[in-house]
């Protein structure tokens, strides 16, 4: 079943953001979910990822100003982005693989959204 984001756009610095993403059976309590971003001529980073457990892990780039949450109930994931800077800007996208949450790469994650831009710019 695809994963599907919404909720990008273009915004200024320092205001915030929230990402959504359906993601149908994945938040089984077997699954990790994660978040990922990719910049212009960069390579995918994991940002935030939280487990079948409620227990969330964050790059260094956006500790204290992002956070990852999910709605079991409605199969949601949630990206709440806040302060955003300028390279913030890029593609996010929304990921999922059974198990418990491993490190944030991409190679630890088949499942992937197509993507949604954010563009952070006065």
């Amino acid at each position: 079943v695809p994963l599907m984001e919404s909720g990008g756009g273009s915004v200024e610095p320092n205001t915030s953001l929230r990402l959504a993403c359906k993601v149908p059976g994945y938040t089984y309590k077997g699954y990790c979910l994660g978040w990922f971003r990719q910049g212009p001529g960069e390579e995918r980073e994991g940002l935030a990822s939280i487990d079948g457990d409620g227990d969330t892990n964050y790059a260094d780039s956006v500790m204290g100003r992002f956070a990852i949450s999910k709605d079991n109930a409605k199969d949601i994931l949630y990206l709440q982005m806040n302060n955003l800077k300028a390279e913030d800007s890029g593609i996010y996208f929304c990921v999922a693989d059974a198990g418990w949450c491993g490190p944030l790469v991409a190679g630890g994650f088949a499942y992937w959204g197509q993507g949604t831009q954010v563009t952070v710019a006065v």
